[in-house]
């Protein structure tokens, strides 16, 4: 049933949806929202779960964590500074393999202070063993939540939901919510073999050796690398089930003829694409490449999506500072064994919530064309605001 439900409502909705046995919740912005509509939620009797308010992100993961260990389907969400304050318990639950889901409502992190959003937060934790899929609507970010709990307990793989903070979690859509019994029709019961029971008592995420580490991590690696087919499955599945996609591993749409490329994430796929609608005359064709999962990487998806291009344009909403462009500085090394690899401008955007106007399109293809032009840059700085030794 579509009904109009501001971005965080409509993921506490659904949770709901997929019967979590234990929520751990700490508000923080913009993803207060989310746990505060999943405890209404609970109060008033549509949601029977485990509601633990707990007095920090880092607990929050904790309690996460626990409940996963023994079976429980968990969940939590949280945003910038929080993620960094469960950097911790993040590697944890992945290293353990525990099944879990999150919502990472994407926002900047200090300093200086920024509540507005960009993606430096989940990129910061990239490398914690975290399946991440990015949502371009709020749509998609319900559809992807609710897949989620599907993925990570088929791949024993704890998985983050990103959401672009206020862009999303603010914003009022026409969201169309599956019903609760053909979500739980659609997600079978959670079983997990290794989990903690007095009755067979064991260990879990004890010290191991370098005689074992190694082993362990390529594991890891290699269990990542499976969930590609996983999670293009969960959402042909969901397809098959509901009517919609959400894109699987990336998507691509435009020209299949151009000769030039964009590839974004998260919502900035929404502006991409009104911007190719608006100025495909004056700008000239292109193609546009939706990354929705982004750990693991698509590397194999991403170099058929370019065949054929000259030049790409990759778009970042976080930085690493002396390095330039996080997502750039990696499609430029996954494409770097291809032939005829198309030329890379990578463009920082939107950094600390600034607005990304459609208008900047034309820029960006105009840009690309440049052969003078870096090939990093932050885009959208204005360097007159800058002193001159900082430009």
């Amino acid at each position: 049933m579509r009904e109009a439900l501001e971005g965080s409502q409509a993921i506490a909705r659904a949770v709901a949806l997929c019967d979590p046995d234990v929520i751990a919740a700490y508000p923080i912005t913009p993803q207060t929202h989310i746990v505060e509509n999943i405890s209404k939620l609970v109060a008033e009797g549509d949601l029977h779960t485990e509601f633990v308010s707990v007095e920090s992100e880092f607990s929050a993961a904790s309690v996460a964590l626990g409940a996963a260990a023994t079976g429980a389907r968990a969940y939590t969400a949280t945003a910038s500074q929080g993620v960094l304050l469960m950097a911790e318990v993040l590697f944890n639950i992945a290293g353990m393999r525990l099944p879990m889901v999150m919502t990472v409502a994407n926002r900047a992190v200090s300093a200086p202070l920024s509540i507005w959003n960009d993606h430096a937060d989940s990129m910061a934790v990239r490398d914690a063993g975290w399946i991440q899929l990015h949502a371009t609507s709020n749509q998609e970010a319900v559809d992807t939540t609710i897949q989620a709990f599907r993925i990570t307990q088929d791949t024993e793989l704890p998985v983050m939901v990103c959401m672009d903070g206020f862009i999303l979690t603010h914003t009022l859509e026409p969201i169309d919510l599956p019903s609760h019994e053909d979500v739980r029709a659609w997600l079978p019961p959670l079983e997990f073999d290794r989990k903690l029971d007095p009755a067979d008592p064991k260990s879990m995420g004890m010290l191991v050796t370098p005689d074992f580490f190694p082993e362990v991590r390529h594991s890891h690696h290699s269990a990542m690398q499976k969930a590609l087919a996983t999670i293009e499955q969960a959402d042909a599945d969901f397809e098959s089930a509901f009517g919609r996609a959400s894109g699987g591993l990336l998507t691509v749409e435009g020209d299949p003829e151009a000769k030039i490329g964009l590839v974004a994430m998260g919502s900035t796929v929404g502006t991409m694409r009104a911007g190719m609608a608006h100025f495909q005359a004056e700008a000239g064709p292109a193609r546009l490449i939706n990354l929705r999962a982004y750990r693991p990487f698509p590397s194999q998806a991403l170099r058929d999506a370019v065949r054929g291009l000259d030049h790409l344009i990759v778009i970042d909403r976080a930085i690493s500072p002396g390095l330039g462009g996080i997502l750039g500085s990696e499609v430029a090394a996954v494409l770097s064994s291809a032939p005829d690899a198309p030329r890379i401008l990578n463009v920082a955007l939107g950094l600390g919530g600034r607005d990304i106007p459609e208008t900047l399109y034309p820029d960006l293809l105009a840009a690309v064309r440049d052969p003078d032009a870096p090939a990093f840059s932050v885009f959208d700085a204005d360097l007159k605001k800058l002193a001159p030794e900082d430009r």
